[in-house]
């Protein structure tokens, strides 16, 4: 965005603010002896020594997804989970009271949770009828107090790719942060907004390690951004945010990457079986056009549906309450098992 200045959208009191600093941060090279942080020197009763505390920037993490991503280390933040992403945002660049962000629903619900724990206003525009961006009606929402706007691409609950023009549109026109959520990138044709950071300061690009690299347990979100609204997420995150377990698991996991891509295919090619089977029953009135790991469905009683599968043990999500998606599941692509199960037991739904 042209005339982008971050130190006008950033809170006064973050500006300010003397974040919490370990010996460990501050040291630079490889130490010897760790006296620094009233650890327990003899260690924990597990097999593995976790007495340590981690390494709070995570750097050999950050090298490895560096490589993976064609990011530098110093554009990415680690946050317990993207959640984590998502309230400091809200921390860094929001005045409780006073400013507001744009979500735009049917959308993740984490946004709005996250801005009302933090008190700041939401404004929804919703998507339009075909699950894109409402572009004029975002912008009509701005004022001298929209300091976000939540973009989910492939969304979620609907699945679809928001249209590559109209963020760009909006890349170019909204004064805040826009953040761009592509948690389920990995399933989808759409290429990363990655490499358009370099040419928008504005922009901070959310992913994850829960979803195609089925790291969900280990709490890993991932913020790409420029190097300015990097060092305000590690001067607001907590000192030890990462464990020293998750981050030993990650680094495991990125070595593997031939069989994340592999676990990605399978999924693809199971979401495409799994839609053409459920259009074979009459109870399914629409399957929506998906680049994530789930399919949403448009049912005749999604409630009664959902109800019969919670007896036969299968749990899926009820999106019903939400905007546009009135009787409407979204459904998981499981393992094959796991959607020849959902299969058998739909065939005997009456």
């Amino acid at each position: 965005m042209k005339n982008f200045n971050l130190d006008n959208l950033v809170r006064e009191n973050i500006k300010t603010l003397q974040p919490y600093s370990s010996a460990r941060a501050e040291y630079a090279g490889d130490a010897l002896v760790f006296l620094d942080a009233n650890e327990n020197s003899y260690g924990s009763p597990l097999d593995v020594n976790y007495s340590r505390y981690p390494d709070p920037l995570q750097r050999q993490l950050k090298g490895g997804l560096s490589k993976i991503k064609g990011i530098p280390s110093q554009n990415i933040f680690i946050g317990n989970g993207s959640d984590e992403v998502i309230d400091l945002a809200y921390r860094i660049f929001c005045e409780p009271t006073k400013d507001n962000v744009i979500i735009c629903p049917p959308t993740y619900g984490m946004y709005r949770v996250s801005g009302n724990i933090n008190d700041v206003r939401i404004r929804e525009v919703n998507l339009t009828n075909e699950y894109q961006l409402n572009v004029d009606s975002i912008l009509q929402s701005v004022d001298l107090n929209t300091k976000l706007l939540f973009i989910c691409s492939p969304n979620n609950p609907t699945g679809n790719n928001m249209n590559r023009l109209d963020i760009e549109l909006l890349l170019n026109n909204f004064p805040g942060i826009v953040i761009i959520d592509e948690a389920y990138i990995n399933y989808s044709r759409q290429k990363t907004f990655l490499q358009e950071l370099a040419e928008y300061e504005n922009l901070v690009v959310m992913q994850t390690l829960s979803k195609a690299w089925g790291l969900a347990a280990l709490r890993l979100g991932l913020a790409f951004a420029s190097e300015k609204i990097i060092q305000l997420f590690n001067k607001v995150k907590p000192p030890y945010n990462i464990s020293k377990a998750s981050q030993e698991f990650a680094i495991t996991a990125l070595s593997r990457i031939e069989q994340v891509n592999a676990n990605i295919k399978i999924t693809v090619d199971e979401r495409l079986k799994l839609q053409n089977e459920l259009s074979q029953f009459s109870f399914v009135q629409n399957i929506y056009p998906t680049d994530a790991n789930f399919i949403l469905i448009r049912t005749e009683n999604a409630d009664r549906l959902y109800k019969y599968l919670s007896i036969q043990k299968i749990i899926v999500r009820n999106r019903s309450k939400e905007p546009l998606c009135s009787n409407c599941l979204r459904i998981t692509v499981g393992t094959p098992q796991e959607n020849e199960t959902l299969i058998k037991i739909l065939q005997n739904y009456e």
